[in-house]
């Protein structure tokens, strides 16, 4: 597990993401596509189509930092596919990126 920022805002982008970009290219994303200042310290969580990798985008005052993670086995369980982003609680993160079910259903 990864430690976050305290009082943190948590998002994960519903829509699957070209897992190719980088974190200056997933910045851009959040910027355009949810309209999120991923400089503001947000914690933004991407996935992929195949639901078995997600990426944390984090601004921690000196840089980005971009954490990608692989399920060894099994897949990430996401909300419906909707447009923009839906707010996690600092539990529903932790479950998340352990690969547990997690319900996630508090809009942005």
């Amino acid at each position: 597990m990864i430690a976050l920022p305290s009082g943190a805002r948590i998002l994960l982008a519903t829509q699957p993401v070209d897992f190719r970009k980088g974190a200056h290219g997933l910045a851009a994303l959040a910027a355009e596509v949810l309209g999120q200042d991923p400089f503001s310290g947000t914690v933004i969580v991407f996935r992929c189509k195949r639901s078995d990798r997600i990426k944390v985008l984090v601004w921690d005052a000196s840089g980005l930092v971009l954490i990608w993670k692989q399920l060894e086995s099994g897949t990430f369980r996401w909300p419906p596919i909707v447009d923009g982003a839906v707010r996690m609680t600092p539990v529903e993160f932790a479950a998340l990126f352990d690969g547990e079910r997690a319900c996630i259903d508090s809009p942005a």
